[in-house]
């Protein structure tokens, strides 16, 4: 048998299948972006057939890519893009509606009515680490029970199940034999108690959500089940399973209390490891599983952007300024760095530390003197600013971050790592593979496979590539700061 590990990678705009090495290094990659559907405002949902799809033919894919063959996978591990949520039938594993993405602000108005219980919503937080917010699965399964014909009927009497996207994927990999999660998508439904680390009764009865939905929670490095050998001819073990976040700060290494990793997605999410207690926050950031492992749980106090590479998607699929991503590097560089100019890309709300879910985008300071530089720079800054919010909301924690560590796809953008280093008045540290939440996924996988024997071992895979210090007066950040945070006043509803 191979010591190769096959990382499956279940993003919010593509699937992604990765083959690394024994010592973390990347063999092949093979990609393949799916539909964003937009039914409604403020809705967001994905055919859960093409995600399938994506993920089958991207698995199959990879091998074309490099010399290797089934036979050289020892395992595969799996991270997946959190919250967003599938009700499926359990005999046919039929989706009963599509994928509800966690962008989605659909159930805004119950959470709204919900929010007036103050028991509930401190039972929410104290229980779950999160904020009641349409952002997590719960409301989402509520939703589709409420609305699809037949389908709460149909969920009392045990026929339907509930999933993330690790769920769905694990469940039709193995032919419908798992119905498994792990400790990381588990605590972000907003269903599961992570302090016992078992699914919380009294919320399942709040959200009217039947038990026998649920998936079954193992630690993020397990035996979830078994890849059907009709698939690539061989079956191989799943191992390892994260939601994307929890994934990268295990590929990021960040296993010390202190260390941070900043995701720059579709979204931007910041992860602070807080070790073995759970830190509430009362700065409106969330108490999250950094990840489990060998029955011990390490928390995480986690902030959420929910626009960040999808804020470079509208500037090239919405407003056509640019015609790859890749050119806002250029445009940026262009662009006088203090032109007044900002843009707030609330187009599915705020997320931490606002959670405003009605906040609407907007571009602000606009002058003759504005051009598609000026605009395209103000996006890319928009990512950065965020983060300093998250970065504001941790201090104010008492949890400031010792190390951040940079990766996703604009993390490769040197001005945009440049200018994030100048707002967080902070070293930002980028690896040498930028990849890390499939790496964090095939470490998790190798670690139960026994290529890797300890958190040491995946250390010793992490190497720097680049580091950014920070090159703007204490002033000039301020300066900086104050407008944006000006910016986003103007455009809050709550």
């Amino acid at each position: 048998m191979g010591q190769h590990i096959l990382a499956i990678d279940q993003g919010t705009t593509s699937s992604r299948s990765i083959i690394f090495s024994p010592n973390g290094a990347i063999e092949a990659i093979s990609q393949t972006e799916f539909s964003q559907k937009y039914p409604h405002d403020g809705w967001v949902e994905h055919n859960p057939e093409e995600i399938w799809e994506s993920v089958v033919s991207t698995i199959k894919n990879v091998f074309d890519r490099c010399a290797l063959t089934a036979k050289d996978i020892a395992t595969i591990g799996i991270t997946n893009q959190r919250e967003t949520t599938l009700v499926w039938h359990k005999d046919t594993g039929k989706p009963v509606y599509p994928a509800i993405v966690w962008q989605d602000r659909r159930t805004s108005p119950l959470c709204r009515e919900l929010s007036e219980d103050a028991e509930l919503v401190s039972h929410i937080t104290e229980s779950t680490g999160l904020l009641l917010d349409p952002y997590f699965s719960a409301t989402k399964i509520a939703w589709i029970l409420d609305n699809v014909e037949g389908a709460r009927a149909q969920a009392e009497n045990g026929e339907l199940l509930f999933g993330t996207v690790d769920t769905f994927l694990i469940w039709r990999l193995t032919n419908g034999a798992s119905h498994k999660t792990d400790a990381t998508n588990a605590s972000r439904t907003m269903l599961f108690d992570i302090n016992k680390q078992c699914w919380d009764e009294k919320l399942l009865k709040t959200f009217n959500i039947p038990a026998s939905m649920l998936p079954e929670v193992m630690d993020c490095a397990a035996d979830f089940g078994v890849l059907d050998e009709s698939i690539i001819g061989r079956a191989i073990p799943i191992q390892g399973v994260a939601g994307d976040q929890q994934s990268a700060l295990v590929g990021q290494a960040c296993f010390e209390k202190g260390m941070a990793k900043s995701t720059y997605g579709t979204g931007c999410f910041m992860i602070l490891n807080t070790g073995d207690e759970p830190l509430q926050s009362k700065n409106r950031l969330l108490t999250t599983v950094g990840y489990r492992i060998d029955g011990k749980t390490t928390y995480a106090l986690e902030g959420s952007i929910f626009m960040a590479g999808a804020t470079v998607q509208w500037l090239r699929d919405g407003l056509k300024l640019i015609g790859d991503a890749a050119d806002t590097e250029a445009l940026a560089q262009r662009a006088r760095q203090d032109n007044g100019v900002f843009l707030v890309p609330a187009f599915t709300g705020l997320g931490a530390p606002y959670w405003d879910p009605d906040a609407r985008g907007a571009i602000l300071g606009l002058t003759r003197d504005t051009g598609i530089s000026e605009i395209v720079a103000a996006g890319l800054q928009s990512v950065c600013y965020q983060t300093k919010d998250l970065q504001k909301a941790m201090e104010c924690d008492g949890a400031r971050p010792t190390t951040i560590r940079v990766d996703g796809g604009m993390s490769r953008n040197d001005w945009v790592m440049g200018f994030l280093s100048d707002i967080l008045g902070a070293e930002v540290e980028r690896p040498e593979n930028t990849e890390t939440t499939a790496l964090g996924a095939a470490f998790l996988a190798g670690l139960q496979a026994g290529i890797f024997n300890s958190l040491d071992d995946l250390t010793q895979c992490w190497t720097s590539d680049s580091v950014f210090t920070p090159r703007l007066t204490k002033d000039e950040r301020n300066r900086a700061y104050d407008g944006w945070k000006e910016a986003v006043d103007r455009i809050r509803c709550s």
